[in-house]
């Protein structure tokens, strides 16, 4: 027996989208969908220019990560994160990169190397998020950002993969990025 896959990959038409809101970093619109049967349904989606995640490497012998530790107003918590920042509607993505490490670690990195991209929240957002890993490091900070107060730890890898299974880190986009460096050093995870 076949399985029934039901797909709206061409059934979810958009016939209004129209602007709700916008800041620097967001836009969130409300889109008309047209159903398959000719009824409509409204859905929510945020569109956002993408973001950068840093996995700052300081040492490869014994892995050695740059992390970060910072209150989140959302969650009301202070947690553990990669660096990680947005970037302009037009910025390019190395420099934005750039400019993120060093607003956020005070360091800068001689080698960028591509993680892959990941979409954090494709239900409801097409922010896209470029991953690299960052070696060759020396200190030359930025100020940082004026809504941030920021502790920047370094921490070997092994103990930040133990952080992920007994969940002290719980932040998707700094998992993804531990565990895809882990395979690039090829390490376990």
């Amino acid at each position: 027996m076949q399985a029934f896959v039901f797909s709206f990959y061409f059934a979810l038409k958009p016939i209004d989208t129209r602007l709700a809101w916008h800041g620097p970093s967001w836009r969130f619109y409300i889109e008309t969908l047209l159903l398959p049967g000719g009824s409509t349904l409204e859905r929510g989606k945020i569109s956002h220019p993408g973001a950068v995640v840093l996995v700052p490497l300081l040492t490869k012998t014994t892995p050695e990560i740059v992390m970060i530790r910072q209150y989140r107003h959302v969650l009301d918590e202070t947690i553990w994160e990669l660096p990680a920042g947005t970037r302009g509607w037009d910025e390019d993505w190395l420099l934005c990169a750039q400019r993120e490490l060093r607003e956020e670690t005070g360091y800068r990195a001689e080698q960028f190397s591509p993680l892959g991209r990941i979409w954090p929240a494709p239900g409801s957002s097409d922010e896209l998020m470029q991953l690299y890993l960052a070696t060759d490091l020396s200190s030359d900070p930025l100020p940082a950002d004026v809504d941030e107060e920021i502790e920047v730890v370094p921490m070997p890898l092994d103990q930040l993969m133990q952080m992920v299974q007994d969940g002290r880190i719980q932040d998707a986009k700094t998992i993804i990025g531990l565990w895809k460096t882990a395979v690039y050093l090829n390490t376990s995870p």
